[in-house]
């Protein structure tokens, strides 16, 4: 221990936090302060979708988003199984907000726009997870063939981003695809190693749930731009009303479904794709929430000025329509196998999205009108969530 002015700083060497006598672990204050960073990294995200939304805005939008989600997860994953908050995890935690930072700077529009130092930034994030895994290949003997097997797949790819950095433009996207293949690749690689180290039934759902209110809260604070660009006219005011409420209808959905013990694998089940399926489901559904508050907020700027325009009509349908899909897949991957109430929640999902897309065929539509649709069907899927949970409670009181 380090004694400091602010009382006794720890060093302390990781230890495997997920074992099976370990339960009710919570998300740490350092944890949410990392999130922080991310905030602003999506906000600057949705500012550009904001400034395009053509298909290739779409597709710059999307391709970023994974990028930095996988940031995210990439930081939760180590956190999950070896977090001791000492202080030489706090610093490192510090070095990857400040590469986020730097990021998301890089992503900015205007002159500090620049895809090399983004590049470097990215290649400086995955380092210090390195850094990290580092620690916890010479402190925590039971995962150490886990943790090599991170270290090169992991270190391959952070070679590939820093070398992004150094090639032309015409390059870099081909090394950033490389990269970002080896990345993804190394877990599924390495999932008989991950399978005998479960990761934690309570914490690593909490985090995922953060995340998601994280974008929930970007399309709160797009709705209130939104306001910001017109004048107080009852158009706009109940556009921003009705986008207030389809995220908070979003927000219910999620989190009155929400199952996390599926991403526990049972050790005589190592080939499932539940787990996997209900995790990489939350890149989608975040980054589709979020373009949702971008939606909404332009059509809170065009309510009153006539038909809301095609390209921003499909973002919100489209948007909440690839929600529902992520929600449907999330239910259907972490329920009990077999539950009449699962079987109705997805069926529900699964319908509400024809009628999101009859919305984005009809043309003249104004966006107070658009939004007013999008909200009624995000209001009729949580009578459907709340029929089919009176329905499971009645028939558990009757089989008792």
């Amino acid at each position: 221990m380090v004694d400091g002015p602010m009382g006794v700083i720890r060093i302390s060497p990781p230890q495997l936090r997920t074992k099976e006598e370990e339960g009710g672990r919570s998300a740490t204050w350092l944890e949410l302060f990392y999130d922080l960073a991310f905030v602003v990294a999506v906000a600057v995200l949705a500012g550009r979708l904001l400034d395009d939304v053509s298909l290739t805005g779409l597709a710059s939008y999307f391709g970023y988003f994974a990028l930095l989600w996988w940031l995210w997860a990439s930081h939760t994953y180590y956190a999950d199984r070896y977090d001791t908050d000492d202080l030489v995890y706090r610093l490192l935690a510090a070095g990857q907000m400040t590469a986020v930072v730097v990021i998301a700077a890089s992503l900015s529009p205007g002159e500090a726009s620049s895809t090399r130092v983004f590049a470097f930034g990215y290649a400086a994030s995955r380092v210090l997870l390195l850094l990290m895994y580092w620690r916890a290949h010479r402190h925590v003997t039971e995962t150490r063939n886990l943790v090599k097997g991170y270290l090169v797949g992991f270190g391959s790819a952070a070679l590939a981003w820093g070398a992004s950095a150094l090639v032309p433009d015409r390059w870099r996207i081909v090394l950033w695809a490389v990269a970002l293949t080896v990345d993804l690749a190394t877990p599924w690689v390495m999932r008989e190693e991950q399978a005998r180290v479960p990761l934690d039934v309570s914490h690593l759902p909490e985090r995922f749930g953060l995340f998601t209110i994280l974008v929930l809260g970007e399309s709160i604070a797009a709705v209130v731009a939104g306001l910001g660009h017109t004048v107080w006219a009852w158009q706009p005011t109940m556009t921003a009303a009705l986008g207030i409420g389809t995220a908070t209808a979003l927000w219910w959905l999620y989190f009155d479904n929400a199952r996390g013990s599926i991403v526990r694998r049972d050790r005589s089940i190592r080939r499932t794709w539940r787990p996997t399926g209900w995790i990489y489901t939350h890149l989608p559904l975040a980054a589709a929430v979020a373009a949702s508050g971008v939606a909404m907020e332009r059509a809170v700027a065009e309510a009153g000025q006539g038909p809301m325009r095609g390209a921003d009509r499909w973002l919100l349908v489209g948007s909440v329509a690839t929600v529902f899909a992520c929600l449907a897949l999330i239910q259907f991957a972490g329920a009990a196998r077999g539950s009449p109430q699962s079987r109705t929640v997805v069926m529900s999902r699964l319908i509400g999205i024809p009628f999101l897309i009859v919305i984005g065929f009809l043309s003249a539509l104004e966006p107070s009108w658009v939004g007013l649709g999008v909200f009624g069907i995000c209001v009729a899927e949580l009578v459907a969530d709340m029929s089919a949970l009176s329905d499971d409670v009645g028939m558990m009181r009757a089989s008792t």
